[in-house]
């Protein structure tokens, strides 16, 4: 065991991982070790962005959707959700009560849409919202897949983070999770992420861990596909099923769900060891599995929790999988019950900060000096 532990120090110390360095780290399954692990990622987490943990309100504001991935559940083909679209109001009121309650940022997240109707309430919302909260609010999207110019509108309109997450960076492997058709493609998505970025977003993306037919060659390559784009942020949580996906019927491929929480820790670590300045999300999708599962997260290298805003009449139609945890909380329960358990888990939160992420900044102050 010492042999081993000397050797994650080792590879934690490199300046670049190699793929079998990360395959080596992914494939620990000593308690200790893993511990090990954690606390490796803890310390660097400390040193290079702090233990300070930032809170992202997140308002699910619609779960009406375009596309039909096979592992989600909220996809075009599910007929059992009672579809919904937030009001203007709702949504804004939602991210006042953010503002009031010293969070930094919110999150406006939904269904994938591409139609001007929607695009330009959501332009209209984030305009809303700066000019309600005096611009001292800030705000990511996750609206998915767009064009350029649509990118552009919402970046105007006051939206500085935006989140896509890639969920598997293998071409043929995304491929099994989606449709084969034209609004499914790889390729879309990769542009898409590399539009935002040229416009000028902080940009988030992630992956998916234990979902069917995946392996560790699978997530190495994930985690070096995150560093290669250089993204900003990233989101790292463990897939759980839902029965009304296509995916569903390959719940026997499945590892268990525990096995699933462990490997994303250990991503997680992974990911905060090669990208040491990066927020990085604990997901709600943990807390699913493991109770603590939030603050587990944190203490191997997370620093963003994105406590819920959605109205509770609204929660239980916004399940991308099932199981979700806190449908049956409202916004003070779900705020009151994150500072417990941040504060548990030995961190601090950082209160009336928008938290941009230290690696955008960090590169961008590079290219103010070289350019």
């Amino acid at each position: 065991m010492l042999v081993e532990k000397e050797k994650i120090k080792t590879i934690a110390l490199k300046s670049e991982l190699s793929a079998g360095d990360i395959y080596f780290l992914l494939s620990l399954e000593d308690p200790d070790e893993i511990k090990f692990l954690g606390e490796i990622a803890y310390a660097l987490k400390k040193d290079h962005v702090s233990n300070t943990v930032f809170f992202r309100g997140l308002i699910e504001f619609s779960n009406i959707c375009t596309k039909d991935c096979f592992y989600c559940g909220i996809r075009k083909s599910n007929d059992l959700p009672r579809r919904f679209l937030m009001t203007k109001q709702e949504i804004v009121d939602a991210a006042i009560f953010a503002h009031s309650n010293h969070y930094g940022s919110v999150v406006l997240q939904s269904g994938e849409r591409a139609d001007g109707m929607f695009t330009g309430f959501v332009c209209d919302v984030v305009r809303t919202i700066k000019d309600k909260t005096e611009g001292k609010l800030g705000i990511t999207l996750s609206c998915g897949e767009q064009n350029d110019e649509t990118y552009k509108m919402f970046f105007a309109a006051g939206a500085h983070r935006y989140l896509l997450r890639i969920e598997s960076s293998d071409r043929e492997f995304y491929k099994m999770l989606h449709p084969s058709d034209r609004h499914h493609d790889f390729d879309t998505r990769l542009n898409c992420l590399r539009s935002l970025k040229e416009i000028g977003y902080q940009v988030g993306t992630g992956v998916m861990v234990g979902l069917p037919f995946q392996n560790r060659e699978h997530l190495v390559k994930d985690l070096l596909f995150l560093k290669q784009i250089d993204a900003d942020m990233v989101g790292l949580g463990p897939y759980i099923e839902h029965s009304q996906t296509p995916l569903y019927g390959y719940r026997d491929q499945l590892w268990p769900q525990q096995e699933r929480l462990i490997m994303t820790l250990k991503m997680i670590a992974i990911l905060r060891i090669l990208m040491k300045d990066i927020n990085i999300a604990s997901a709600t999708a943990l807390q699913a599995i493991d109770g603590f599962g939030r603050e587990r997260a944190l203490k191997f290298g997370a620093n963003i929790i994105m406590p819920g805003l959605t109205p509770r009449v609204h929660r239980k139609d916004y399940l991308l999988y099932e199981d979700k945890p806190c449908i049956d909380e409202d916004r003070e329960e779900c705020k009151d019950c994150l500072e417990i358990r941040i504060k548990l888990a030995g961190d601090k939160i950082g209160y009336d900060t928008w938290g941009d992420s230290k690696h955008f900044i960090n590169r961008n102050h590079k290219t103010h000096l070289y350019v």
